[in-house]
């Protein structure tokens, strides 16, 4: 929650980019303090939150991949059979399953999955042995097998899942108007199953009638999520006045799930008779899941779901760059310290992910005057005294090499939005709606803003959606394809 983080409050003494005039004045931006002495609800919740049986899922799947290995012409086939399930699967999300799962609403998925791949392993086969090229039956057995296996494992799974949801539902607070929250509640309430169990209503009014607690103040909310380790929130209408502690609860670990209460009326033929264009693009799409007979949808509580594989990636990437550009990190070090004097690297606290502040590593191409103009100007790029080397170094993005050691030890990632100094972070985040969600993500060397020419002296609204459309459509391939761009960008250097 943005009000029970310490302060940082800076004062606007200098213009930031062009066009990007904030209101004059004191700005204030939340920036987390080192970790371990974070106040708030902090980790009751997230201690308590069950992990999705992912792990277990995907060893149902490979383990039922496997089953068909006897009937491959050569057992190194069973790779390409494994991955290629494992990844459909991944893809369609079958390793994040609903929050009361069944296996007949995954049947179809999984069917269509298995036999895309082994289509992929007949084709392969044909095409390297054809003398060992796989028959329609060979294939329709192998397809009904492993489905029939998949099924039976993923069901196994799911029936412990709801029985652990059914014997420890999770204890969650409704956030809404009075009424319409505990009419909710008492759904929820008759169907226990749904694996959710409120325990209290979150409104600004207290006219809700008969049923759970009304909590229509912060305390009274904190004491009720200790108390009854609150695990997740059911949004059925605006947070109003509350909407931080409702942003604290998520960022605790609390998950988000938005109720569609809407129920739209019918004529005896069955046609709408509700204007149904009316409503928020939100309740025209398809409801993501029914829990209780309602549609919800799970919300974004602000941390993507990178995982571990883009860490991984940056320690390996950013190890053997690291090892690659020792040479050419030792010379620019060497010309720096001949022709500038001491102080070659220079360092700058940078806002990361969080909003937790870290040094930033960059050869020094330019000495500020003193260390409020270092935190508060924009940019020097313009600067006539700087020497022809460092303007070679700032030209051609070598003065960012040192950063592969903040991605290295985790500061930061290879790709993600550009990190800014607080006093900035501060001044734009008030400016421009947006700017403050770029830190759902490590920040990083380059971004899609980087790529798209937004550097030095460019839109920051621009820069913030950029950013916040690489944050909600990641994937590992978009990171490769914004590396590739990175590169063939510093074959024409323009400055940053």
């Amino acid at each position: 929650m943005q009000g029970v983080h310490p302060l940082v409050t800076v004062k606007r003494t200098v213009s930031p980019p062009a066009a990007q005039q904030p209101d004059q004045g004191f700005l204030s931006v939340p920036v987390l303090p080192p970790r371990g002495v974070r106040e708030g609800f902090g980790s009751p919740a997230r201690q308590r939150a069950r992990r999705a049986p992912a792990l277990s899922l995907l060893v149902m799947d490979a383990t039922a991949a496997l089953t068909a290995v006897p009937t491959l012409p050569h057992p190194l086939l069973a790779a390409p059979l494994l991955l290629a399930v494992l990844w459909l699967n991944a893809r369609a999300a079958l390793y994040r399953p609903a929050a009361v799962p069944a296996v007949l609403d995954e049947l179809p998925a999984v069917c269509a999955r298995i036999a895309v791949s082994w289509c992929a392993v007949a084709a392969l086969v044909a095409a390297l042995s054809p003398a060992h090229a796989l028959s329609a039956r060979t294939l329709l057995t192998c397809c009904a097998v492993q489905t029939a296996a998949s099924c039976a494992g993923r069901g196994v799974v799911h029936w412990r899942r709801r029985r652990e949801l059914l014997r420890s539902p999770a204890a969650a607070l409704v956030v809404g108007p009075a009424a319409t929250a505990q009419r909710v509640a008492a759904a929820f309430l008759r169907h226990p199953g749904c694996g959710l169990r409120p325990v209290g209503v979150l409104a600004d009014d207290m006219t809700g009638g008969a049923g759970l607690p009304v909590l229509s103040t912060d305390e009274e909310v904190r004491r009720a999520v200790v108390q009854n380790g609150v695990r997740a929130m059911l949004l059925v209408g605006p947070a109003g006045e509350h909407g931080p502690l409702v942003r604290e609860l998520s960022e605790a670990g609390c998950a988000l799930w938005e109720v569609d209460t809407h129920v739209p009326s019918y004529e005896e033929a069955g046609h709408p008779v509700d204007d149904l264009s009316t409503e928020p693009a939100a309740r025209r799409r398809g409801p993501r899941e029914r829990i209780a007979g309602f549609s919800c949808r799970r919300l974004d509580t602000g941390r993507h779901p990178v995982g571990s594989a883009k860490r991984v990636v940056d320690v390996l990437v950013s190890g053997v760059l690291l090892l690659l550009a020792a040479p050419v990190l030792l010379a620019c070090a060497v010309v720096l310290r001949v022709s500038e004097g001491p102080g070659v690297i220079f360092r700058q606290e940078r806002v990361g992910k969080d909003g937790l502040p870290f040094t930033l590593l960059k050869f020094r191409s330019h000495r500020p005057a003193d260390a409020h103009e270092a935190a508060t100007r924009w940019s020097v790029v313009d600067e006539r005294d700087m020497s022809r080397f460092c303007r070679f170094l700032r030209r051609s993005s070598l003065d960012e090499l040192p950063q592969l050691w903040n991605v290295f030890r985790g500061d930061m990632s290879l790709v993600g939005p550009r990190p800014e100094r607080p006093y900035f972070v501060a001044t734009f985040s008030q400016a421009h709606p947006g700017y403050a969600a770029r830190h759902r993500m490590p920040t990083g060397i380059t971004g899609l803003a980087q790529v798209n020419g937004l550097r030095g002296d460019t839109s920051i609204e621009d820069r913030a959606r950029f950013d916040n459309a690489y944050i909600d459509d990641w994937s590992p391939w978009q990171d490769v394809c914004i590396l590739l761009r990175t590169a063939a960008a510093l074959l024409r250097p323009t400055g940053s």
